[in-house]
Parts: C-alpha cells; structure tokens; sequence
C-alpha cells in the first residue's frame, strides 16, 4: 500500500487507514468482535499501517479491539480521541473548554485508551471536538505537553465539528496541532475552501473521515434500505432522504461515465486527489470490505479532468441534524 507523510509528524500513513467506529459495536450496528479482528489483521498484512479508533467508541471497546490487533502488528500506528466531557458532539458555540477538556481529564482519558489498547505510548491522540474560541483558554495545552513529555503520546491533533472546516483555522495557526480530522467528499467540500490549503502551508497532517458520507457514496443505499434501531444510519438517512439522495448519484454517474459500482472508487480516489491529505480512514467491518479498498491505495488519484467534474457536485447539506 502506498504510503503517505502525516504532515510535520513524518509518520509514513497508509493512503486507506482503517476507521475503527464501526466496530465498535454501537451506533453502527452489526459487528461481531471475530470479524473486525480478521478485518483488522487483514488491513495490516496488506500492508495498512494507520487505524483510527476513540475512546468513546462503546466505551472503549473498539480501542480494546484495535489494541489486540496492534500487539500482533508492530508498527502499527494508532490514532484515538478524548471524548468532550460534557458528551456533547459537536461543541456548542460558547461553551467553555473547562466544560470539555479540562487538563486532568484529557489525561485521565488518555490512561484509560493506553489500556485499552494495551500501548506504552499513543501515536496521535486527538480531541473528538474543537471550537477555536479555545485557544488560549483552559489548561488543556499543559496536559497536552505533559503527556508529549511523559511519551504517553507522540502528535496531537483534533477532529474538526462536522461540516465546520474552518473552526480551526486559528489553532493551526498556533503550531501546537500536528494532525486535523476532518470531513471531506465528493457532496462535502468545505475543506477546499480554506483549510487543506493552510494544513499544507503549516505541514498539518490531514485525516478525512466520512469519505463515502457514511455509506451514500457507495451507491448501495435506495430508498428501500432500512437500519436496525440503535444504529445512527436510521437517523442520518431518515425522512426523504435515501430518495433525495438517488438524484444526485444519478447525476455523478452520468458527468463522469460511470457505474453505480464505480461510486465508492471514484469517491475515495477523489478525497486522495488533494494534496494536502495524508489518509483517508475508511470503515472496513470485514475482510472483503478490506480487501476492496486498500487496492486503491495504489498511489494513483482521480484523473484531474474527473476531480474538477466533481467539484461541481459539492451539495450543502447536514444530515447529522435531524430529518424534517
């Protein structure tokens, strides 16, 4: 698998990372512990080397079985998340970082990973929200040195509030964020606006999540699909949206020439194009699902003349929010 630089980190990430939210075995509903493992072992043995999971993935359990994974792979590099304390995704604006990340919380949290995940040290540990009201307030950034200082992490980063790529902006400008999670995609292209220009200006490495759009970029959701209770999908596609969504893979396919099978190829090579992006961490809960993605960390983007047809297929939406 082609690698790629995380930014000033210098750590070599595999293009496709592996995203370890669906296996947790909440929201997403389905996992069976014996199958991520074989998906995780999988990953590695092509040749993976990024997989990105979070404390408040039930709780830890998909740490737990990301660490499982990494004792059998070493060098294996593990990215995971301090939860908001107050539990509130994404930050509201006004809150106080002293609500969120108070400095022996973000420590406390971060002992709790390193067992879970059964590591001496985290390879890039992240707040799972950020609001850039925060920076210069709190005692978080202390924390933050005291766990580089202590090794119990390597890089720190954030993951951006969904559909917010600027807020933050003013924290890359501090210097003191090695890494950004982000959302990025063919509908989503925020990032283009601003924020991927500045990361590659400051050497910030660049994680984008929701790279399929939570699976609407597959092409294998119709107006028929349904999600079990319990699993988040229920709510991001409910009301009219799994048909709203038809026209607008209808319309890709037909600009670009292409196969509905083509959507989640065309989509991840698209994400790759940017040059600021150092991995794409794509949600991989079997072998098959493996195996069909890491073939496209081959080091070859979307053609440019299909990469500008698909800027125009950028579309403002929130899904996260409820359905009216």
């Amino acid at each position: 698998m082609h690698k790629r630089t995380l930014g000033r980190t210098g750590l070599q990430v595999s293009e496709i990372g592996f995203g370890a939210w669906g296996i947790g075995g909440a929201q997403w509903i389905g996992a069976k512990d014996d199958e991520s493992l074989r998906a995780l072992d999988r990953f590695l043995e092509l040749g993976g080397t990024f997989i990105d999971t979070a404390l408040a993935y039930n709780e830890g359990h998909s740490e737990t079985l990301v660490g499982q994974a990494a004792s059998r792979h070493p060098g294996t590099i593990v990215a995971t998340k301090v939860p908001p304390k107050n539990r509130v995704w994404p930050a509201r604006e006004g809150s106080k970082v002293e609500d969120v990340f108070p400095g022996e919380y973000v420590i406390e949290c971060t002992e709790r990973s390193l067992r879970h995940l059964g590591l001496d040290s985290i390879d890039v540990q992240q707040f799972h929200v950020w609001n850039d009201d925060w920076v210069g307030q709190g005692d978080w950034q202390d924390a933050v040195a005291q766990l580089k200082r202590d090794g119990k992490i390597k890089f720190w980063g954030v993951s951006i509030n969904d559909h917010q790529p600027e807020n933050a902006i003013r924290l890359l400008e501090t210097g003191l964020c090695d890494t950004v999670q982000v959302i990025y995609n063919v509908f989503d292209q925020g990032p283009r606006n601003r924020l991927l220009d500045a990361c590659r200006e400051l050497d910030v490495g660049v994680i984008v999540r929701v790279a399929l759009d939570e699976g609407s970029l597959t092409g294998t959701i119709t107006p028929e699909t349904s999600f079990p209770e319990g699993d988040f999908r229920r709510s991001y596609f409910g009301g009219n949206r799994k048909a709203e969504l038809q026209e607008h893979l209808r319309a890709i396919e037909a600009d670009l020439g292409i196969t509905t099978e083509q959507l989640p190829e065309t989509a991840l090579r698209f994400t790759l194009a940017h040059p600021a992006v150092s991995t794409v961490i794509v949600g991989m809960r079997s072998v098959r699902n493996v195996e069909r993605n890491v073939k496209l960390a081959d080091g070859q983007a979307l053609p440019a003349e299909q990469v500008e047809k698909l800027y125009a297929h950028g579309w403002d939406k929130n899904w996260y929010l409820p359905a009216d």
